[in-house]
């Protein structure tokens, strides 16, 4: 009893979840679902999205070359005249502002060891050490770990802008999938409307044929329409078919997995191909992803001449080191018990240095077609918007004229069908009439289609994330 009494408390939660999910199915697909789908689980999206965090991972990887390493070397003589043992364990750590590195050790010897190797003798706790080098002219300002890490770094920019770059392209189809269906439904509405007119004439033309006011071949003629307009009406909903299919490429479940959107989801009215929202004029050049990464190249050409420029200069390092051994004399005698320093330096120079000539020369040259490139991608950006800004005008001047058209040509086929049903006007005309209308109507559809696309395009080309839903 008390199973069946919890079973009937649950019955009205799930019909009332059934109910919910079924209405959340059965609502008119929006625009704005479609590209939020599309954004969280297109596979190319994701995949931009995994080259930004490969490009990381190189940052982190470039990073390590200013890792503080240790390490410990060990040497004991197991055999022959001297017994000595020395154990040294150093740190060494680069300089994030220089080329050169800081270091500290700690050595300890027991034993004996020959002449040639006295450097080795320690007192009895041992010898701490540290010291450190300066680039003072090569290496001093930029160095190949710095450039290394710079490189990297805008590396991770580049991903970005060309991940940036395949979520726009992928969005803007996705816009044109969806408005695709719409268009689709709409003209596939106005074919099923045609042909309900011939469905609904022949009911009352066989009753006139039976009556005997209308002839037989009336009839005949009607049903020939009929078949035409089915066959209208079938190719409408194979293209609309054919659009959910494309269109489920972008909208994706939960799991990623395509869905295939149902007939009973199209909306109301063309209403829905102007769902994308955008702003038709913008204050200042386009900076779009793709010349923006033109000018992270760039960047890194002008790293890399900067390195190249700095392995022409000649090498002069400064070099220090502080010593101090401690606790008591050891067999190495006295001599090692006070504090020890030395200062150092290392100088050279290539002769030559050609290989340093030749990276300047090619870094030069890549950064001179950079700029040739960035500059042309600026002025096609330029006339590229322009360009769509144009045909969106044009095209909602025509859809104007399209929609005029539609109440012109509606007006006359619903005259003309008063007409045929007062037995005043021929069955030819009326069908020629409600044809045109549909016609008509169809224009208009494509007409709509034609701006939405446009708008989509212009989004796309100004990179409008707010607009295709990429805003993160």
């Amino acid at each position: 009893m008390t199973r069946v009494i919890a079973l009937l408390r649950i019955v009205p939660l799930l019909f009332m979840l059934w109910s919910g999910v079924a209405s959340a199915q059965g609502a008119p697909l929006t625009l704005d679902e479609v590209l939020r789908s599309s954004a969280r689980s297109a596979p190319q999206i994701v995949e931009a999205l995994a080259r930004v965090r490969q490009a990381d991972g190189r940052a982190l990887s470039a990073e390590g070359a200013f890792d503080t390493v240790f390490d410990v070397d060990a040497r004991s003589r197991v055999a022959g005249y001297y017994d000595g043992t020395v154990v040294e364990a150093r740190a060494t750590r680069p300089l994030t502002g220089n080329g050169g590195y800081v270091y500290g050790g700690y050595r300890a010897s027991r034993g004996t060891f020959p002449v040639y190797e006295d450097q080795a003798y320690t007192n009895r706790l041992g010898e701490a050490k540290v010291g450190a080098l300066f680039a003072l002219l090569r290496d001093r300002v930029i160095d190949e770990r710095r450039t290394r890490r710079s490189i990297a770094g805008t590396d991770i920019d580049v991903a970005r802008f060309e991940s940036d770059m395949v979520a726009i392209g992928v969005q803007r189809r996705a816009v044109d999938a969806y408005q695709a269906w719409v268009a689709a439904g709409l003209r596939m509405r106005a074919y099923r409307d045609l042909l309900h007119l011939a469905e609904r004439r022949r009911s009352a033309i066989g009753r006139l044929v039976t009556l005997g006011a209308r002839p037989d071949i009336l009839l005949v003629e009607n049903d020939q329409n009929l078949v035409r307009r089915r066959a209208l009406a079938v190719r409408a909903e194979q293209d609309v078919a054919g659009a959910a299919n494309a269109l489920s490429l972008y909208l994706r479940d939960e799991a990623g997995a395509p869905v295939t959107v149902s007939e009973d989801r199209l909306p109301e009215d063309a209403g829905a191909l102007a769902a994308l929202s955008i702003a038709t004029t913008r204050a200042g050049p386009v900076e779009r992803p793709d010349y923006r990464a033109v000018l992270a190249r760039i960047d890194q050409a002008t790293s890399r001449l900067a390195l190249a420029e700095n392995d022409l200069s000649p090498r002069l390092d400064l070099r220090g080191e502080v010593g101090k051994d401690v606790g008591s004399v050891g067999l190495g005698g006295p001599s090692r018990t006070p504090l020890e320093s030395a200062v150092g330096f290392r100088f050279s120079v290539p002769l030559q240095n050609r290989a340093a000539k030749g990276r300047v020369a090619e870094a030069r040259a890549e950064i001179e077609a950079l700029g040739q490139r960035s500059r042309f991608l600026r002025d096609q950006i330029t006339v590229e918007v322009q360009g769509i800004v144009i045909a969106v005008g044009a095209a909602e001047r025509l859809a104007a004229i399209a929609d005029e058209e539609r109440q012109l040509a509606e007006r006359l086929a619903t005259a003309e069908r008063r007409r045929f049903e007062l037995g005043s006007a021929e069955f030819f005309l009326v069908n020629q009439r409600e044809e045109t209308a549909t016609d008509a109507r169809v224009r208009l559809v494509d007409a709509q289609a034609r701006i939405a696309s446009a708008r989509a395009e212009l989004a796309a080309a100004t990179a409008d994330r707010e607009a295709l839903q990429l805003i993160r």
